[in-house]
């Protein structure tokens, strides 16, 4: 069993597209961080809305062949909540699909593992906001 003392910092991430089939430069992509080690994905839900409205949704555990998410290294724990999921269905739209992500900072576990075996303790992690960022860059310029 893995403890969460076990797993560097958790993230959920979504990416949405238009249409029903995920770019394969988007699954060649992820399928590269997780290959590297720096990520593993822990969940991946992916949501799709007909022009009519009409919503499927395909867990990691079926076929993802169909909307070229296949051959994705996925060590699935369940963690997308129905909460999560509804707030993803409620701001699509039609015609569009929507890939649903929790992933691990594998590169964090190794270096918060060696911190703690040094006496230390990863005191604080934020994520700064991208539009914080690019903020920031801009006023330096």
């Amino acid at each position: 069993m893995t403890y969460a003392s076990d797993l560097g910092p958790v993230e959920l991430v979504v990416l949405s597209f238009p249409g029903e089939r995920i770019d394969r430069s988007v699954t060649a992509a992820l399928a590269d961080v997780v290959d590297r080690g720096y990520v593993t994905v822990l969940d991946l839900i992916y949501l799709t809305m007909d022009d009519s409205g009409g919503l499927r949704q395909v867990e990691v555990d079926e076929s993802l062949t169909d909307i070229g998410l296949d051959g994705l290294t996925v060590d699935s724990r369940g963690l997308v909540s129905d909460e999560d999921l509804d707030i993803v269905r409620a701001a699509m739209e039609p015609g569009t699909s929507a890939v649903v992500i929790a992933y691990e900072e594998t590169w964090a576990r190794s270096m918060a593992g060696t911190v703690r075996g040094a006496g230390g303790e990863v005191a604080l992690h934020v994520q700064i906001p991208r539009d914080a960022v690019a903020a920031a860059l801009s006023a330096t310029r």
